[in-house]
C-alpha cells in the first residue's frame, strides 16, 4: 500500500506495531471499531466504516487480500487491488488507524502451510461451505489473526456475506476473542443489486443481467409467507431462469442461526433466503431476511 496516508491517520504494515498502536488507545479510555476488508473499498466498506466512527472512538480498517479465501489462484490473481483509493476511501470514511500488511508479516511460513489453521463446520458446512471447500476455514483463520492482534473491540461486517457473518461469530464465539460482531445491512445499488468488490467485473450487459439476483430474493420473500420454504426456493429459481446470462447455483430457504435448510411451517422462526449464481465467470451471491426483503 502507498506509504503516503491522509493527515490523522497511521497506516501500519506489522501486526506488532497495530497492536501496539490500539492498546495505546484503549489505555487512553478510547473504545475500539474495527471493519476488516480485502481492498477495493466501496460504499458498502464505506457504511461499515462510518458505523464503526459513530459507535466508537477509533476505528481501524485492515486491508489485506487473504489467499485462504481463494481456491483458484486465477480469481485471486483477479481480485482488485486499489491500495491508493483505499486508504483516501477508509480516512474519508473515518478510520484513523489502517493495518495494510503484506502477505509474509500474515503468513510467514506461507498461506499453503498456514499453522494454526482454524475450522469451522456448523454454519460454514453448508452453500458457500460447499461450493469453495476450504473458503471459510481461511476466512476463520485470518479472522482469528486479526482480531488477536486487534484485541478488545466492535468489529463490523456486513450482512450480504451472511454466511460469512454466521462463522465469524461462531470463531469468536468458541475462540472467547474480545470482540463483539456486529452485523450491518447490505448497501445496494437503485436496481438492488448488493454491493461488492467482484461487480466491477462484470460487462454493463452482465451488470444488467445481474439485478435478477435481488428480484429472485423478493420474490422468494413474497412467496415463503403463503407457500413456504419449497415454493420460496421454486420462486427464486424460476425468476433466475428468466435471465439467460445467469446461472444459478443455489436459492434457499435456510434457518438464520445455523444456515440449516428448514421445510415444514416456517411461522415466528428467523429465516434467510440465501442465493448465488455464476454472470459468466463472476460468482455472485446475496441474501436477505425474508420479512424486510432485499
Amino acid at each position: 500500500m502507498t506509504t503516503v496516508a491522509p493527515a490523522g491517520v497511521q497506516v501500519l504494515g506489522t501486526l506488532e506495531q497495530y497492536a501496539a498502536v490500539l492498546d495505546e488507545a484503549r489505555a487512553g479510555g478510547r473504545s475500539v471499531g474495527f471493519v476488516p476488508t480485502m481492498g477495493a473499498l466501496h460504499a458498502g466498506h464505506v457504511a461499515l466504516i462510518r458505523r464503526a466512527a459513530c459507535e466508537c472512538d477509533t476505528v481501524a480498517v485492515s486491508v489485506f487480500v487473504n489467499p485462504l479465501q481463494f481456491g483458484e489462484a486465477a480469481d485471486l490473481a483477479a481480485y482488485p487491488r486499489t491500495p491508493d483509493a483505499d486508504l483516501a476511501v477508509a480516512a474519508g470514511a473515518g478510520a484513523s488507524v489502517v493495518l495494510a500488511p503484506s502477505g509474509e508479516e500474515m503468513y510467514p511460513v506461507g498461506p499453503a502451510a498456514a499453522v494454526p489453521s482454524v475450522s469451522v463446520a456448523g454454519p460454514g458446512r453448508r452453500w458457500e461451505g460447499a461450493s469453495r471447500p476450504g473458503h471459510f476455514d481461511g476466512v476463520a483463520t485470518v479472522v482469528v489473526k486479526l482480531l488477536a492482534a486487534t484485541g478488545r473491540c466492535r468489529a463490523y461486517f456486513g450482512e450480504k456475506d451472511y454466511q460469512q457473518l454466521a462463522v465469524v461469530r461462531r470463531v469468536v464465539a468458541d475462540c472467547s476473542l474480545p470482540a463483539r460482531i456486529v452485523g450491518c445491512p447490505t448497501v445496494r445499488e437503485p436496481d438492488g443489486l448488493a454491493l461488492s468488490s467482484r461487480n466491477v467485473r462484470l460487462g454493463r450487459s452482465q451488470r444488467s443481467a445481474a439485478a435478477v439476483l435481488p428480484r429472485a430474493l423478493a420474490a422468494g420473500a413474497r412467496t415463503l409467507a403463503a407457500d413456504g420454504p419449497a415454493a420460496a426456493e421454486a420462486a427464486m429459481a424460476a425468476v433466475v431462469a428468466t435471465e439467460p446470462a445467469v446461472e444459478l447455483e443455489y436459492a434457499a430457504v435456510v434457518d438464520a442461526g445455523d444456515l440449516e435448510p428448514v421445510s415444514g411451517p416456517v411461522r415466528g422462526r428467523p429465516l434467510r433466503l440465501l442465493i448465488a449464481a455464476r454472470v459468466g465467470t463472476v460468482r455472485l451471491i446475496d441474501n436477505c431476511d425474508p420479512l424486510a426483503g432485499p
